[in-house]
């Protein structure tokens, strides 16, 4: 029977290369996502392709009463869960004195509460075996100061922060938790940013490239094998020197 691991937010970006890049490691994939049907089904269907089972689950993390029922099938739809991809989340950029208060909740329910309510649910489901592993997608904005992501930084400071006492909780139930902190990803949202924004960025980076997705999914892949059973509690910061 194959591993199984399930990616929050995997419709897209980060998420959905590392749907493939476990997908390519032999791991059946639960592909949980909030709101896009027909790019949740593209997920899938890229994620079959490799050869193993994908199954999508759409359920808004930031909401126990959803998220409860989704690890229930989860684990009735493939009788295991190994690997829990925190990586859903919210980037609602505003300088300190526009932060609006319907944004500021968004952010903390999504990017604390959702990683809170599914590292519980997977703990849950882990600890019986003794063994699992948790990877909590941050961000580099945790250790560097970017304008306007006051509220931002601070959610993924708190990824940070929570991946260290969930490593040092689930150590003695045989489950290691880190986190990768990416920096700036070619993704849609690197799409969205001005050019003239994007210059400046990219001026920034040491390596002066920005990463691709598959480099996240491939480090967050190689957290999850054997190889790296002794790390945990650790944030590995994948951002080509740029907060050197």
């Amino acid at each position: 029977m194959n591993k199984v691991a399930l990616i929050t937010g995997a419709s897209r970006g980060i998420g959905r290369a590392c749907a493939l890049a476990l997908a390519e490691r032999g791991y059946d994939i639960a592909l949980n996502y909030n709101s896009n049907d027909a790019k949740a089904q593209e997920a899938v269907e890229a994620v079959e392709a490799l050869g193993v089972r994908a199954v999508a689950y759409k359920a808004n993390t930031a909401d126990l009463a959803q998220v409860k029922p989704m690890f229930r099938q989860i684990v009735k739809d493939f009788g295991r869960l190994d690997v829990l991809v925190n990586n859903a989340g919210v980037v609602d950029d505003a300088y300190l004195l526009l932060v609006r208060e319907d944004s500021l909740d968004r952010s903390l329910d999504v990017n604390i509460k959702g990683y809170i309510h599914c590292a519980q649910q997977a703990a849950l489901k882990m600890i019986s075996k003794k063994q699992g592993k948790i990877i909590n997608i941050s961000s580099v904005s945790s250790v560097l100061a970017v304008e306007g992501q006051t509220v931002y930084s601070a959610t993924k400071g708190a990824v940070n922060s929570m991946t260290a006492v969930m490593a040092k909780e689930l150590a003695p139930k045989g489950i290691t938790v880190n986190a990768v902190a990416p920096g700036f990803i070619a993704t849609e949202m690197m799409d969205s940013i001005p050019e003239e924004l994007k210059a400046k960025y990219l001026e920034a980076v040491p390596m002066h490239r920005f990463a691709d997705p598959s480099e996240v999914a491939k480090t967050v892949a190689a957290l999850c094998s054997d190889d790296f059973g002794y790390l945990t509690g650790q944030t590995i910061v994948l951002d080509g020197g740029l907060s050197l």
